[in-house]
């Protein structure tokens, strides 16, 4: 599949009607990927869209319809969620950090709440008694392990140091500072640390470690695990030498893990985003001014980090290309328009460029708009557009 979500003649198409800079989505394209992946997915496998990939409303919304799960790490995640009309059967809150009023909103919209620390329980149990509720809510405890996992990149952070979740050494010791706490159980299990990765086998290792360590507290501890949730991860390519995630070996994978630990009788949880989200989308831009300077040729646009943050973060820039644009081609460093020498969002090998000229990045429908520094230097926001 293209990394494009518009082929070449419906990007001018849209540069005639809109004007520059914009997000472009084709929804379309995340019903289909929603769809392959829900058929592929053994059935105990439960699937949950994680908002912060993208939290438009009409992606929340189709994603609802399709009867997804939603994974939410704060509450204007939440409020976006309820606006969209996605109270689907599993509502997951995650997050290290969690404020009283998260924990409130989360309450309130009947999310399974994932627990990273003794602090998210001591509000919780406070927060219940408040509400006069002496039935045990069942939480999730988000655990970080100590090894086994891999990561492509540093994103959510493999086995080092973490500020997710309850270091794997420590559970013990969690579980008894817990035990005053009668009004929170510990029902189900997180597992999630690492991210965009591509390799089948290697989410597969990954989530054999999670059941690993959920057959562990269940042997050890007597804890009754509901759900077993392997976090996201699920990796899409950003260059054309990157191979997509073979999602089929992934799906026949789970499910001998699944039969490899017949003590395990609930469900496991995916929470893919970037996967479902990220090749629906791409953001359209249009070259201020070129110049040269001391050998190398730069293309100032006028969007950078303030609309696209991600190359800044992963050194990994979106891919590109120069609708309507033929010729030799050359290399360019593209710089936004801010006053900073950190505004480069990358390379492109295009035609020649000149003032007025349009650049496409493609699989922006993931950790573009709004993971980016959007009010640094105040510049207007760009454009979405939903097709």
């Amino acid at each position: 599949m293209s990394m494009y979500a518009f082929s070449e003649r419906e990007a001018l198409e849209l540069l005639e009607r809109h004007q520059t800079p914009f997000f472009a989505y084709r929804l379309e394209r995340a019903r289909e990927r929603f769809i392959e992946l829900r058929s592929l997915l053994p059935p105990r496998v439960e699937l949950a869209y994680a908002v912060k990939a993208n939290p438009g409303l009409p992606l929340l919304k189709l994603f609802s319809s399709l009867g997804s799960s939603f994974d939410c790490a704060s509450a204007g995640e939440l409020k976006a969620l309820q606006e969209a009309g996605g109270c689907s059967s599993l509502i997951l809150f995650a997050g290290p950090g969690k404020s009283e009023a998260d924990l409130q909103a989360a309450l309130a919209a009947g999310a399974r709440i994932q627990v990273d620390g003794i602090e998210d329980v001591e509000r919780l149990d406070r927060l219940l008694a408040e509400e006069g509720r002496d039935e045990p809510l069942a939480v999730n405890l988000r655990v970080h392990p100590a090894s086994g996992i891999e990561e492509g990149s540093r994103i959510i952070g493999g086995s080092g140091p973490s500020a997710f979740g309850v270091d794997e050494e420590n559970i013990a010791r969690f579980l008894l500072e817990l035990a005053p706490f009668t009004r929170v159980r510990i029902a189900g299990l997180q597992v999630f640390a690492s991210s965009n990765e591509r390799n089948a086998d290697s989410l597969l290792s990954n989530h054999r470690k999670a059941l690993d360590i959920g057959r562990q507290l269940t042997e050890a501890f007597g804890l009754a695990l509901e759900y077993i949730d392997l976090g996201g991860g699920l990796g899409i390519p950003y260059a054309d030498t990157e191979a997509p995630l073979n999602v089929q070996a992934l799906a026949e994978g789970l499910a001998v893990v699944l039969e490899a630990n017949p003590w395990f009788n609930g469900r496991l949880v995916l929470e893919p985003g970037r996967w479902l989200a990220g090749p629906c989308g791409v953001y359209l831009s249009k070259v201020l001014r070129t110049k040269n300077s001391r050998g190398s040729d730069f293309a100032i646009l006028e969007g950078g980090i303030n609309h696209l943050l991600r190359p800044l973060l992963t050194g990994q820039p979106f891919p590109c290309a120069a609708p309507g644009l033929r010729g030799a081609r050359r290399d360019y460093i593209l710089a936004g328009p801010l006053c900073t020498s950190l505004d480069r969002i990358g390379l492109a090998h295009a035609p020649q460029l000149k003032a007025g000229d349009a650049l496409m990045f493609g699989q922006a429908g993931a950790y573009g708009r709004t993971e980016a520094m959007s009010d640094f230097l105040s510049h207007p926001r760009p454009a979405e557009y939903w097709l």
